[in-house]
C-alpha cells in the first residue's frame, strides 16, 4: 500500500512479504515473514512498568514525535524580529497545538506579570478606563475558532518559492481563542459619535501599532486571554492580545496595552512603509486587511515522500477564507487538467480551519497535484499565474494562490514551482 508518512515510514513489513513471496530454500515463509514485521509477541514494554503519572506535570509529546517542531526563516538577519512556521505536514484535524502556533515577532517576544499589566482604553470617548486582567476575566467571555495568517505567508511563492509545505505555508494556525469581545470594553467608556478608528499598541520593545475600523471593532473583534484552553503562550501575546478574525495577522496585536479611539487612522510605521502592496505601476495598496480563501495540501506535500510505490494514497490538506465559511474545496491529480469535489470534515466554521480529504489511487506515474478552494463570497482561489498578472512580483503580502505539489516516480514530492526555477 502507497503510505504517505512525511520522513518517517517503516516499510518493513512490504519488504518482508516481497521476500516471503519469492520463494526457494533458506527463504522466509509468509507466516514468519509476517510474525518478523509485527516484531516480537510481548514487547518489552508489557514487562516493565511504565513512567508514573506527573511524568512531567505538564504534558509534552512523545519522544518519538521530537521532530515536529517549528523551524525559523532563513530570510532575516535577527531572530528577535523574524518568524518560524507550523508544521503543517505533521499536523491532524484543524487545531494547532499552543507549541506548534506559528510565531511573528518585532521586538522579541516581552515577560510580562499580569499581576502589573493594564489596558488602557482612550481618545475620543465618554469614560476613559483603564482595565487590569483580573476586570478583564470577571467580564463575560466567550470562546471562538479562528485561524491567524501573517500577511506575508507563502510570500516566497511570488518569486522564489519554498521546499517544503512548512516554509511556504506554515505562517498560519488555528486555535480555540478565549476572551473579551472588544465591542464590551468599547460600550463601557462610550464611544464618542465621531470616534471612527482604533489605534491598538502592544507592549513589545518595537510598541507594534496598527490602526482598525470601528465596523470591525464593533463586530467580532475579541480581546483575548485563553489559547485552546489555557492562557496565552508568551510568544502569542501573553497575558492579552487583539484578535481579528479574517484580518492579516500583524494586525491582532500581542501584548495588548493601549486602544485609543480617533475619527481617522494613525498612519503608523506598519501600515505606511510595512504592510502596504507594491502595484505593477508603482501605487501602493493600504489597508488590505482580509485574508483572500487558500487551500494547500499537507499530505503528501512538499518536502516529504510517498513511500512504498504505487497504490493507494488520502490527499488531505486545508482551507480557510477571511471572508466566512469554506464552501467546496476542489483537488487535481493531474496538474490541474480536471477537477474532482474533496468532501470536507463536518460543516466548516467562519474564518476557522477546515480540513478535506480525497482517496487517490496512485499509477505511480509523475504527476502534480493541486487544491483549489471556494468561499461561501463565491470566491475562488486564484492561480500563481492570475495572481502575478494582476498584482505582479513586488508584492510582498496576501500571497493565496494554488499551490501545485509534484510527485516524482520515485515518489518524492516537491514544490512544482520551485523545480522548474
Amino acid at each position: 500500500m502507497g503510505r504517505y508518512t512525511g520522513d518517517r515510514v517503516d516499510n518493513g513489513r512490504r519488504r518482508l512479504l516481497a521476500t516471503a513471496a519469492i520463494g526457494g530454500a533458506g527463504l522466509l515463509t509468509a507466516r514468519d515473514a509476517l510474525a518478523q514485521a509485527a516484531g516480537p509477541l510481548v514487547p518489552q514494554t508489557m514487562l516493565e512498568q511504565g513512567q508514573p503519572i506527573l511524568s512531567p506535570p505538564y504534558g509534552v509529546p512523545s519522544k518519538f514525535e521530537d521532530d515536529v517542531v517549528r523551524r525559523p526563516t532563513d530570510l532575516t538577519s535577527t531572530d528577535l524580529s523574524s518568524w518560524s512556521f507550523t508544521p503543517l505536514q505533521d499536523l491532524h484535524g484543524t487545531i494547532t497545538p499552543n507549541g506548534l502556533f506559528y510565531e511573528r515577532h518585532h521586538a522579541g517576544v516581552p515577560a510580562i506579570d499580569p499581576d502589573t499589566h493594564k489596558l488602557m482604553v482612550h481618545g475620543l470617548v465618554d469614560n476613559p478606563l483603564v482595565f487590569t486582567m483580573n476586570d478583564l476575566m470577571r467580564m463575560p467571555a466567550l470562546s471562538v475558532v479562528h485561524f491567524l495568517e501573517c500577511s506575508g505567508n507563502s510570500l516566497t511563492e511570488f518569486t522564489k518559492p519554498a521546499s517544503t509545505v512548512q516554509t511556504s505555508h506554515g505562517l498560519l494556525s488555528c486555535v480555540e481563542w478565549t476572551g473579551v469581545r472588544l465591542s464590551t470594553l468599547l460600550d463601557a467608556v462610550g464611544v464618542k459619535p465621531e470616534g471612527k478608528w482604533i489605534l491598538a499598541e502592544g507592549a513589545d520593545g518595537a510598541a507594534m501599532t496598527r490602526s482598525l475600523p470601528i465596523e470591525k471593532a464593533l463586530d467580532d473583534a475579541l480581546i483575548a486571554f485563553g489559547q485552546n484552553g489555557e492562557a496565552l503562550r508568551p510568544e502569542q501575546g501573553y497575558p492579552v492580545r487583539l484578535m481579528l478574525p479574517g484580518y492579516e495577522g500583524n494586525m491582532s496585536i500581542k501584548w495588548l496595552r493601549r486602544l485609543k479611539v480617533a475619527d481617522a487612522p494613525f498612519m503608523t510605521r506598519e501600515e505606511t512603509s510595512k504592510y502596504t502592496d507594491l502595484m505593477p505601476d508603482g501605487r501602493s495598496r493600504q489597508f488590505t486587511y482580509l485574508m483572500q480563501a487558500k487551500s494547500v495540501i499537507t499530505s503528501p506535500a512538499a518536502g516529504g515522500m510517498i513511500e512504498g510505490g504505487p497504490g493507494p494514497v488520502q490527499i488531505s490538506g486545508i482551507a480557510w477564507s477571511g471572508a466566512g465559511r469554506i464552501r467546496k474545496v476542489d483537488v487535481s491529480v493531474d496538474g490541474g487538467r480536471s477537477w474532482m469535489n474533496a468532501p470536507l470534515d463536518g460543516e466548516p466554521l467562519p474564518k476557522a480551519l477546515v480540513r478535506f480529504r480525497l482517496p487517490w489511487q496512485w499509477d505511480g506515474a509523475p504527476t502534480i497535484i493541486a487544491s483549489r478552494a471556494t468561499d461561501e463570497t463565491g470566491y475562488v482561489q486564484p492561480t500563481r499565474e492570475d495572481l502575478i498578472s494582476e498584482r505582479g512580483t513586488n508584492y510582498v503580502y496576501h500571497y493565496n494562490a494554488i499551490a501545485p505539489w509534484k510527485i516524482g516516480e520515485n515518489g518524492e514530492v516537491t514544490n512544482a514551482y520551485a523545480s522548474e526555477a
